[in-house]
């Protein structure tokens, strides 16, 4: 078998990050008709280049086998809705958009971002591979364009006259297998004088916080700003600012533009961030190799826990079917032997089961009845959203637990509001 190879520079991929053993592709969920039916289980088994510094993933679905029909609709989610909402004021303050600047959102699912800008009269284009949550989009009057983005579609985008002066990519460009015909595709798209904005899990906080679980196969790629800058600067684009921003446990939002435009000018952000990375080692290789040990005492605490609260005939449920659960729970090996089922808000998913664990999804409001000891709760990175929606499980004691990065028990109060 020959060994992969970057999808960054194309360097052979020799060296690994982290290794989670088998598991399912994390958004497949099981419907109860197809729990008599095997699944298939993919190596999760992240590498980190030698010669870019790429974490990344092989691939071994097609992007149309897992997003086509999408389960993850942003809309259910209040705080992202929130952070939609306020990302679209700050940008249009700052860049001056008005109805005469044409925004295009590459991943756009819902409409859950672009809704915003319509408000304002701003035209806006969506570009959604996932028919389904493409529909609702349009239901909701959103242009939707329902097809992978690349260097096709951006040719054709580009002779309709619909090049983009704001074009937007949230928690895409991890999910892009052929990273450099998405990002050539970008760079036509892009007017002259127009900007990029690109907001992805940042690779710092995911070593610093443990969050392997972040690590699943639709994420094909984990990004420093350090490997991102090489990413783009190989297609002509160069970053100009960088913000750190909260979500999905710590991202970044870049900003990029054309080499050779003129109108942005290197912020003193980026020099900051580039040498806190630089401190932290993700500018060389060293700095890679404690992750894979934190990992695995995650995993031991987890199921220590697990394990003596059964003992002591407590009831454990979950809270959520996030992808980052599922790679958290088949890593653990953790099914119905330790936690009852989980809950979720989406109702695309409630009824069917997590994929490989097989948990069964239900409605939250189930919580009130069963009445578990503990809530598990699976997004973390929504902890606060979450705690103050289910602080009435104070009414019999009940606690929240949360994994990542290290094992924490606490009750309803333990979260400022």
């Amino acid at each position: 078998m020959t060994s992969p190879v970057c999808r960054s520079c194309w360097t052979e991929l020799t060296e690994t990050f982290c290794d989670l053993g088998l598991s399912p592709m994390a958004n497949s969920y099981v419907a109860p008709e197809n729990l008599d039916r095997p699944e298939t289980f993919y190596p999760l088994h992240a590498y980190v280049c030698t010669e870019c510094l790429l974490v990344q993933l092989g691939e071994f679905e097609t992007p149309e086998e897992i997003f086509s029909d999408y389960a993850y609709f942003s809309s259910y989610s209040s705080s992202w809705l929130e952070h939609a909402r306020s990302y679209v004021e700050e940008v249009t303050r700052r860049f001056d958009i008005d109805s005469s600047t044409r925004v295009v959102e590459i991943a756009s699912n819902d409409g859950y971002l672009l809704q915003y800008f319509a408000r304002n009269d701003v035209p806006v284009l969506g570009i959604e591979p996932a028919a389904n949550v493409a529909e609702v989009a349009r239901a909701n009057g959103i242009d939707t364009c329902v097809e992978f983005f690349g260097i096709k579609l951006a040719e054709k985008l580009v002779d309709e006259g619909r090049q983009a002066d704001h074009l937007i990519g949230n928690n895409v460009l991890a999910h892009v297998p052929d990273l450099n015909d998405f990002v050539a595709g970008m760079k036509l798209l892009l007017a002259p004088d127009g900007r990029i904005t690109m907001e992805f899990p940042h690779l710092l906080a995911l070593i610093a916080h443990t969050e392997f679980d972040t690590i699943y196969h639709e994420h094909f790629s984990y990004f420093s700003l350090h490997s991102v800058t090489q990413v783009f600067a190989r297609h002509g684009l160069r970053l100009f600012d960088v913000d750190e921003v909260p979500t999905h446990g710590g991202s970044l939002r870049i900003y990029v533009c054309h080499d050779e435009s003129e109108r942005y000018t290197p912020s003193e952000r980026l020099h900051t961030l580039a040498r806190k990375e630089s401190a932290y080692g993700l500018d060389r290789l060293d700095g890679y190799r404690d992750f894979a040990p934190a990992v695995e005492r995650t995993k031991r605490e987890l199921l220590s826990f697990l394990i003596s609260a059964r003992e002591r005939n407590e009831r454990v449920m979950a809270y959520g079917a996030p992808a980052k659960g599922n790679t958290l729970l088949n890593y653990c090996g953790v099914g119905r032997d330790l936690i009852d089922c989980t809950v979720d808000r989406n109702p695309h998913k409630q009824g069917r089961h997590l994929p490989g664990t097989r948990l069964p999804i239900k409605d939250p409001a189930y919580i009130a009845t069963a009445k578990p000891d503990y809530v598990l709760i699976l997004p973390w990175n929504l902890r606060d959203e979450i705690v103050e929606d289910l602080a009435f499980i104070r009414e019999w004691g009940g606690q929240f637990v949360t994994p990542v990065p290290h094992l924490e028990v606490f009750g309803p109060d333990a979260v400022d509001h």
